[in-house]
């Protein structure tokens, strides 16, 4: 009974036994499965900044709110921290739903084309022109647009004038541009050379030193303390990993470090050319160093989307202080007498016998300044009348400016486009203001001494609502067109003898861009391939000869081929319409009488600048913002109305 009682008692203790061991093994399961995890959870998070031992490559990092194109594939965006600015931009994209991201064509020749500037989620395609890419962004509020980006896959013809700018620029690309040959500015527009011209000295250089310096010793110190014979040179390396590790817990800029640093500094290399010159297994310092480098492209790529973000954000948002201006001005004209509101030189609008010039414009402080400088350098200013085309939104805000700020004998009609009744209007489904457009050009750079694939060239076209022209004044033969980024320096009065010899407009060409390098986008219509590009921003126009060419029905026909029922297609068919509308009726005017880029290019000569008798700011750094370039505001500046309360109410100090 005993021997049996025995038996039966022992198999509870086996039991327990093995619960007891169960427990253990899972212990240790979790033990290694928790930290593993944790690093996992830290691979797929992707910290921006920092030493992290992971390994990743940098392409991973790629441009979610710039969407590639290729081949009609989309790419995925990056994780992480890249994420949550995509979801920032979003958020945002519903207050640009007027401003929408136009791609026209899928198709691509083996390159990734990005968009440029304006962030919204939506990528609308249209089913013209069949080759190549157009990015095409408008502001709503007033004229400020980025630009538009046309990808070229003709060769460039580089046999043209340089109109006083420094084309160095093209060649600075270079130095922004990946191993491929694309430049920045095809990535990131505009935004490369206001960064290029805006870069700072690099601070706390010191201490990215000790970091990286402590980053090599670690990534040298496990394969030296294997080394037999190499005991002193492992405790020196270990001694001044603590030293630098000591030194960068304690200090976060250069101004924290203590005088001794330079030393210490010098001392650390010395010994990591010592290590440097051991034979040592070069695999783990290979794949530590390469961490290094893409972490450090990772992070730079990382800052640089933010920086373009907030660039194109600040250049296509309107300022609160233009706002302010804008409605404080609405709030007036409804707050005065309709009598003080009447033009008192009406009989002046629709005789021919004056000087009519007619802008565009959503922007009162713009076309003030446009109308103010015209005014101020004209010697018979009492011939000037001046058709301000606004929408309803902007309408009340410019008339009441007019009203109380006069420019000497000049008169300013203010009118409403959304109120005008013409034949074509309904006809052209032209439901907005459309002033002119701006495209940002990529194309294939021949020239021998350029390393750079692609060069970028800056134009400016007519927008929709131009063509209305001839509806809209009717009763006249001839108007100058001037765009409300033009500021004048010279009398233009010459503009009214001048014979156009039977064209219908007169502009400056622009003949670093010609039709030929344009062709993916004019439809596969006839055009002449040699013709130069030309730009809007001053034009005389020939309203009789508008009427005789019958260009408004022409400009209908291409309207209804470019135009397949939305409106990003709609806004992005400005450039083949413009260009093929106005096809062998071009006066070509001197170069001098314009000079253009003043919104982007930061290499004009001064001699281009007073040689001209207008300036043209095209381009995103419009003078009337922080962004804009400060040596060219000057001449902008100048001929702001100061003396208006409601400037300096809304602090408005461009």
């Amino acid at each position: 009974m005993k021997g049996y009682a025995a038996a039966a008692a022992a198999p509870p203790g086996k039991r327990r036994w093995r619960c007891l061991a169960v427990a253990v093994l899972a212990l240790v399961f979790c033990s290694l499965l928790v930290p593993l995890a944790v690093l996992l959870g830290l691979h797929h998070n992707r910290f921006p900044s920092g030493y992290l031992t992971d390994d990743h490559s940098a392409s991973e990092f790629s441009f979610g709110v710039y969407e590639h194109l290729d081949g009609g594939r989309k790419h995925s965006s990056s994780q992480g921290d890249g994420s949550r600015i995509d979801d920032l931009v979003k958020k945002l994209a519903p207050t640009f739903a007027k401003d929408l991201t136009t791609n026209i064509a899928s198709q691509s020749d083996g390159n990734e084309y990005e968009k440029n500037g304006r962030f919204t989620s939506d990528n609308v395609q249209a089913s013209v022109p069949p080759k190549g890419a157009v990015y095409k962004n408008n502001t709503a509020h007033y004229k400020n647009r980025d630009t538009q980006q046309v990808v070229s896959r003709e060769a460039s013809s580089l046999n043209t004038k340089s109109d006083g700018i420094d084309w160095k620029e093209n060649v600075t690309e270079g130095s922004a541009g990946d191993e491929s040959g694309k430049s920045c500015q095809l990535l990131f527009g505009s935004y490369c050379l206001w960064s290029l011209e805006h870069k700072e000295v690099m601070k706390d250089s010191t201490v990215k030193r000790l970091k990286d310096q402590l980053f090599v010793a670690r990534a040298y110190y496990p394969s030296i303390a294997k080394l037999q014979g190499q005991e002193k040179l492992t405790y020196e390396l270990k001694q001044h990993i603590q030293e630098h590790e000591r030194m960068l817990s304690e200090a976060i800029s250069d101004a924290d470090l203590l005088p001794v640093v330079d030393k210490k500094i010098q001392r650390m290399d010395e010994i990591i050319a010592k290590a440097k010159s051991c034979a040592v297994d070069c695999h783990n310092i290979d794949k530590k160093l390469r961490q290094l480098v893409d972490l450090t492209e990772d992070e730079a790529h990382f800052h640089m989307k933010q920086s373009a973000f907030l660039y194109h954000l600040g250049v296509q948002t309107m300022h609160k202080s233009l706002h302010c201006l804008s409605m404080r001005l609405t709030v007036e004209y409804f707050k005065s007498s309709s009598v003080d509101m009447e033009l008192p030189d009406a009989d002046k609008l629709e005789n021919p016998n004056f000087h009519h010039y007619v802008i565009f414009s959503l922007n009162v402080l713009a076309a003030s300044v446009t109308i103010n400088s015209t005014v101020m350098n004209s010697e018979e200013s009492e011939n000037l009348i001046f058709h301000l085309v606004t929408d309803r939104q902007n309408f009340y805000a410019c008339k009441h400016w007019f009203v109380r700020n006069r420019y000497k004998e000049a008169t300013v009609h203010v009118l409403n486009f959304d109120d005008l009744k013409t034949e074509h209007l309904n006809n052209l489904g032209i439901q907005q203001l459309s002033p002119s457009e701006e495209f940002r050009v990529s194309i294939r750079n021949t020239a021998r001494q350029s390393p750079m694939l692609m060069r970028t060239e800056y134009i400016s076209v007519f927008g929709h609502s131009h063509f209305l022209l001839a509806d809209i004044f009717s009763n006249l033969n001839k108007v100058v067109v001037l765009d409300d980024d033009v500021l004048v320096k010279k009398d233009l009065s010459f503009l009214w003898n001048l014979d156009l010899q039977g064209k219908v407009i007169g502009a400056v060409q622009y003949c670093r861009v010609r039709l030929r390098q344009l062709g993916a986008y004019l439809g596969g219509l006839k055009h002449d391939a040699n013709s130069c590009a030309w730009m809007s921003g001053l034009n005389v126009v020939d309203l009789e000869k508008w009427r005789d060419r019958k260009v408004t029905e022409v400009y209908h026909g291409l309207h209804r081929k470019f135009h397949n029922g939305s409106e990003a297609s709609w806004r992005a068919a400005t450039l083949p319409t413009t260009f093929l509308a106005f096809q062998d009726l071009i006066y070509p005017l001197q170069n001098s009488l314009v000079q253009s880029g003043l919104g982007h290019n930061y290499g004009v000569t001064h001699g281009a600048l007073k040689n001209a008798a207008a300036l043209h700011y095209n381009g995103n750094m419009k003078p009337w913002l922080e962004l804009g370039i400060p040596k060219y505001k000057k001449y902008w500046k100048k001929y702001l109305t100061r003396e208006e309360q409601f400037m300096s109410g809304c602090n408005v100090n461009p």
